[in-house]
């Protein structure tokens, strides 16, 4: 029975790169796979198929006596290269196309035995947003693993060591064959660590690490914001086997403020103005981060007004000008008046005139007429 061209079996033309051959694969012999397939021999043959052309093809050599002699000049038994026919080295050619996803089932590879870094750890800082602007340097207590001092970490008694473990060879995985699936799995015997701990240490019970609290000085540099991180290198969680620590990222949470509100690198803050200072104009005193500044009000200031003050804001953490800190006035209506008061507001409301002293509120009553005209 004559054979399919081994290009048209992968869907790919003549002049198809390595990389896209191997796409082209990877897609036929997901779909005809056994495992996705099962008592189907129809996708089996296929799969079968489409493995022996990708043994072919993607082997440079071969791939060219393909090209020039056609199915020739692979059969061994018409004088070929040879390949495809026994099918032998499956496993190999799927382990390379599928290792990503399936851990490299080809071998070949390094294993995952050995010592293995530690875990990163996160801390999460709060800092008043005083110190997040001006910077400042804080102790901060981490609980984490650390080195057992008694075995080095080795997790073995004092005057022994590990062992290879005997199930892997030491590489902390062992191959899985089933038909023509093949996957790597964590060696059961040493749980991937590649050696067996037969005498353990009595202090840290042959893990090599124990629970240490450490405290560690965090210079936390000017400008920073909730979001940022400060990356502490080599005081995460000390590795296994003796392994080289992770780091710890110090996360930065600024606290609310009871005046000013933060916007990258400018401030925003509301200051209270009362009547007479908004109709008459004035001169107010406004916090800032600096100390206390004055702010000239103009006379018939409407209440939202912004007023801007350069370079009261925050110089970034990452360098550049200085923002600016936004005033806000809002015009505060008084409150536990006096009779005398409140007959001096009337007389103050009898003497005004709509379009002279409200032209705002005039102007929303006559749009308002004409909404309902």
């Amino acid at each position: 029975m004559s054979k399919r061209d081994y290009y048209e079996v992968l869907g790919v033309d003549r002049g198809v790169s390595e990389k896209d051959l191997k796409k082209a694969y990877r897609r036929v012999a997901m779909k005809y796979h056994p495992d996705r397939n099962p008592d189907d021999k129809a996708a089996e043959d296929k799969f079968k198929e489409a493995s022996e052309a990708y043994e072919i093809l993607s082997d440079a050599q071969k791939r060219a006596a393909y090209d020039q002699y056609g199915h020739a000049g692979v059969d061994p038994s018409q004088g070929g290269m040879g390949g495809g026919q026994g099918f032998g080295n499956f496993s190999d050619i799927f382990g390379d196309v599928f290792g990503d996803i399936f851990g490299g089932a080809g071998g070949g590879g390094r294993g995952r035995g050995g010592p293995a870094r530690g875990a990163d750890l996160r801390y999460t800082l709060e800092l008043d947003l005083e110190k997040a602007v001006q910077g400042t340097s804080v102790k901060i207590k981490v609980p984490t693993l650390v080195h057992c001092g008694t075995c080095d970490g080795s997790g073995a008694k004092e005057g022994s060591k590990p062992t290879t473990c005997g199930t892997c060879g030491g590489m902390g995985q062992v191959r899985m064959t089933q038909g023509f699936f093949s996957v790597q799995q964590t060696c059961p015997n040493c749980h991937g660590k590649g050696q067996i701990i037969s005498d353990p240490c009595r202090d840290c019970g042959g893990q090599g690490r124990v629970e240490e609290t450490k405290t560690l000085s965090v210079k936390v540099p000017a400008g920073v914001d909730t979001g940022d991180r400060i990356r502490l290198t080599g005081e995460g969680e000390a590795g296994e086997a003796g392994g080289p620590p992770g780091d710890l990222y110090v996360q930065v949470s600024v606290k609310e403020h009871e005046i000013f509100q933060r916007e990258g690198k400018n401030l925003y803050c509301e200051v209270p103005i009362s009547i007479v200072d908004a109709a008459l104009g004035g001169e107010l005193e406004v916090p800032t981060l600096d100390g206390r500044v004055k702010l000239k009000v103009p006379a018939e200031t409407q209440t939202g007004k912004l007023f801007r003050l350069r370079g009261k804001g925050v110089v970034p953490v990452r360098g550049g000008s200085a923002g600016d800190l936004l005033c806000r006035v809002v015009l505060e209506t008084p409150v536990n008046l006096s009779s005398k008061q409140k007959e001096l507001l009337r007389e103050l409301q009898a003497s005004m005139t709509g379009d002279t002293n409200s032209p705002r509120q005039s102007s929303w009553f006559e749009g308002m007429k004409n909404f309902f005209n």
